[in-house]
């Protein structure tokens, strides 16, 4: 029985662009949850449990005469992960303040630096929804606040939350790979105010946070917003991301439905985070 978690699928496209772009976000509905863009176009990976054979069916821009573009795809091995990174990850600057690399990247000149070994879970700051929820982050005040994670993948947004002053905050993700690599994370990051734990709401019985950052997917939003409302305390913040522009409306209606006011929008290559208040 194969050990593999994830399929990798490496897409080489002229024009990089707009072809890139289009790509992702129909590889985004297909099911693909993470992509990195390199200079030949765009390596992309799916769970191997959520994979069938006619996955890229629906792909319409692979049918497309205008553009060039061929693929290849494997499994990734559980062991081989790291080295799977290495070929693909590089670091990233989020507006010229926040760095998120890997232990083998050189230390860069901005004021938050965040080291992250990424291993099978996804959340490094190349997705669109990573890189917005690190600009919520950002631009918003949270010292001493108390923030749930929810969704946690690598633990960055956990860890930047922390370096900005927040206490305490719970990371919480359903997937074993994503909490043990959030445990190891925020150790490589020396936190001393976050608590990682496995499993999903059903972990947030009784609890209350000022700040609720939420990159998950549509589904799971809106299955889950009355368990996220009752655990924000009044005055405070909910961010969410992991959808479309064209999610907009319905992720609106059901924050409205428990009083949430809508207060932000961030886009990106038609993905979207939004902020809203309570």
């Amino acid at each position: 029985m194969s050990n593999s978690i994830y399929i990798g699928y490496y897409f080489k496209v002229k024009p990089i662009q707009p072809v890139t772009e289009i790509l992702i976000a129909e590889l985004g509905y297909a099911g693909f949850e993470s992509f990195v863009e390199n200079e030949d176009g765009v390596t992309a990976y799916i769970q191997k449990k959520e994979w069938q054979k006619d996955i890229l069916d629906d792909i319409q821009i692979l049918n497309s005469d205008e553009f060039e573009i061929s693929y290849t795809f494997e499994d990734i091995e559980q062991t081989n992960w790291n080295e799977e990174w290495e070929k693909n990850f590089n670091p990233i600057v989020v507006d010229n303040l926040c760095s998120v690399r890997a232990p083998f990247h050189q230390k860069p000149n901005t004021k938050y630096d965040i080291i992250i070994e990424p291993k099978m879970s996804f959340g490094t700051g190349h997705h669109e929804t990573t890189h917005m929820m690190i600009q919520h982050i950002l631009n918003n005040d949270f010292k001493d606040k108390s923030v749930l994670d929810m969704g946690c993948g690598t633990g960055v947004l956990a860890i930047l939350a922390e370096i900005k002053g927040a206490k305490p905050i719970d990371a919480i993700d359903y997937d074993n790979w994503c909490y043990l690599n959030s445990l190891e994370n925020v150790e490589r990051n020396n936190c001393k105010n976050i608590t990682v734990l496995e499993g999903d709401a059903n972990l947030l019985k009784n609890k209350k946070y000022d700040i609720i950052i939420a990159n998950i997917n549509r589904n799971i939003l809106l299955q889950d917003m009355k368990t996220y409302t009752a655990c924000l305390n009044k005055n405070g913040m909910l961010f969410l991301s992991g959808f479309y522009a064209d999610d907009i409306s319905i992720i609106q209606a059901e924050c409205e439905k428990y009083m949430l006011k809508f207060a932000e929008k961030l886009e990106r290559n038609n993905w979207v985070s939004l902020k809203f208040l309570n």
